[in-house]
């Protein structure tokens, strides 16, 4: 038969354990916690030294006299582009790549990169893809039959 003293023990021992689980349940919650904010910091942090490392390597920009409006800023509105978008559009269209361009003034092959995300368009094509989101297929044909008669 077990003495009480070693039941004593025993039952000190278990309620122990039974507190110290507790207590450290919320420490784990807010280690966890804390790792995962530690993550996305970390995330940023490295998103920002890139972005400062591509920066530095454009180098500072000199301008002298009159600098000319930003080609992508339309009065104030940025133009926005989005490759996958360009290439919805296009298709939406029904143009090729070929006459899409002509419409922008470039070529069908500048419009390939553009929708591959290998290239961004410059700021006047930037201007000329926004005028054809708002256009339906009847106009945009129209705009394509009066720029290929163009000398």
């Amino acid at each position: 038969m077990p003495n009480i003293a070693s039941l004593l023990k025993a039952e000190i021992v278990r309620l122990a354990r039974k507190e110290l689980r507790s207590q450290t349940e919320t420490l784990r919650k807010s280690l966890s916690a804390s790792r995962a904010e530690v993550v996305g910091l970390k995330r940023r942090v490295s998103e920002l030294e890139r972005a400062v490392r591509q920066a530095q390597r454009k180098g500072p920009r000199v301008v002298t006299g009159d600098a000319p409006p930003k080609p992508d800023v339309v009065g104030k509105e940025r133009l926005r582009f989005r490759a996958a978008g360009l290439a919805n559009n296009r298709k939406r269209l029904g143009l090729s790549a070929a006459d899409f361009g002509v419409l922008v003034g470039a070529s069908g092959q500048s419009v390939y990169a553009w929708e591959q995300g290998k290239a961004r368009p410059r700021g006047r094509h930037l201007a000329a893809i926004a005028s054809l989101r708002g256009i339906g297929k009847r106009e945009a044909a129209a705009r394509l039959a009066a720029a290929k008669t163009k000398p």
